[in-house]
């Protein structure tokens, strides 16, 4: 029996981590495909909030190198995009006029930075902060500009102005919210790491909401719904994230916010999966890394026709990537009447630790 052809659309770490995990388990028993749409090999796009913060480099991120795909027999395209899928004929095209056969097919087209629908947002000089080239992008702009506005205060925004400031750049976090991260912290903790990151030279502009980008052909700062303006020659749009899912929805698969798939990870359609964060599993989408892998093993085992588990849905946990800052946060950060929390918090320390408890009642 010949080897069946298994098709990765998405050269992302959810992506290859399932690919790696299927190696481990019976990657002999496929020839595998990747089609990527960034020129490079897969890299860890956590770190590159880390790269702006001068902590590590570009070359260092990589995951695995182009060697790797060669060892492994795994024939790689990259910036080369899947723009059709055949689930009748199970075949993929690209944007390189490639057709593609597979008996199997994952789906990990990730997700694009949310660019406010507003004025302007498409001129010069605004980013989203998602790719090797946006890096690339703020350490060529900070070589030429002096001052930058991030809108968003959830923790890539946050990640992101820190690297801007030891780029040298003047950098004010525009934040619709009362306070920052709030989806991780509660009020009393985001104050005290803004505090912190006020003193490490980032301004707030909080409860702010984005009217419009200004300038002419390139942006040069922000108007606000409140008619104030703010000047900027570096805008980055950190406002969340959208699930790649047009490829899905052209093709027949069922979507919602994104690719819905069962505990296996198959979609609606024969020999189709997806996986990270462009898959919704109990109308959950991921966006963390954890996750993702977790799914990644479950798939693996699934496609290898290895006796697995179910994947269940994952805890929620974050970890600000910020040096000099410790934050993580994970499962429920607020207090309700189901609740009882315990805090230990010592300003001058800059510590402040919180643990929410849910009584459970036992049946006899």
């Amino acid at each position: 029996m010949g080897k069946q052809k298994l098709i990765l659309i998405g050269n992302g770490m959810a992506g290859v981590r399932t690919i790696e995990e299927i190696l481990k388990h019976g990657g002999h028993a496929f020839d595998i495909v990747i089609i990527g749409s960034e020129p490079h090999p897969n890299y860890n796009r956590i770190l590159l909030s880390s790269v702006l913060q001068g902590e590590t480099n570009l070359k260092d991120i990589t995951l695995n190198s182009r060697k790797w795909y060669e060892e492994h027999g795994i024939t790689l395209y990259t910036g080369e995009t899947a723009v059709n899928i055949d689930t009748h004929k199970q075949t993929v095209s690209t944007d390189k006029n490639r057709e593609l056969a597979y008996d199997k097919l994952i789906i990990a087209t990730g997700s694009s930075p949310f660019i406010l629908p507003v004025p302007g947002a498409d001129k010069e000089g605004v980013y989203g902060f998602r790719t090797i080239e946006d890096c690339r992008a703020f350490i060529d702009a900070s070589k030429r500009f002096h001052q930058a506005a991030v809108i968003g205060g959830g923790i890539l925004g946050l990640e992101a102005a820190r690297g801007l400031v030891n780029l040298g750049m003047e950098v004010a976090v525009i934040h619709h919210s009362s306070h920052i991260m709030q989806n991780q912290l509660d009020p009393a903790a985001s104050a005290m790491l803004q505090r912190e990151l006020e003193r490490q030279g980032i301004r707030f502009l909080l409860e702010k909401d984005t009217n419009a980008v200004l300038g002419k052909s390139r942006a040069e700062g922000v108007r606000f719904q409140d008619g104030t303006e703010m000047r900027a020659d570096l805008i980055v749009m950190a406002a969340g994230v959208r699930p790649n899912i047009e490829l899905a929805k052209g093709s027949g698969l069922a979507v919602n916010r994104a690719i819905i798939v069962n505990d296996h990870m198959q979609t609606n359609v024969p020999n189709v999966y997806a996986v990270g964060e462009c898959a919704e599993h109990n109308g959950v989408v991921y966006g963390l890394i954890k996750p993702l892998y977790e799914q990644g093993r479950v798939l693996a085992k699934h496609i290898c026709g290895l006796e697995c588990g179910r994947y269940r849905g994952s805890v929620q946990s974050a970890t600000l990537k910020i040096a000099g800052v410790d934050v993580f946060s994970a499962g429920k950060i607020k207090e309700d009447d189901t609740t009882t929390a315990i805090q230990l918090i010592d300003e001058s320390a800059g510590i402040y630790k919180k643990r929410c408890f849910r009584q459970i009642k036992w049946l006899a």
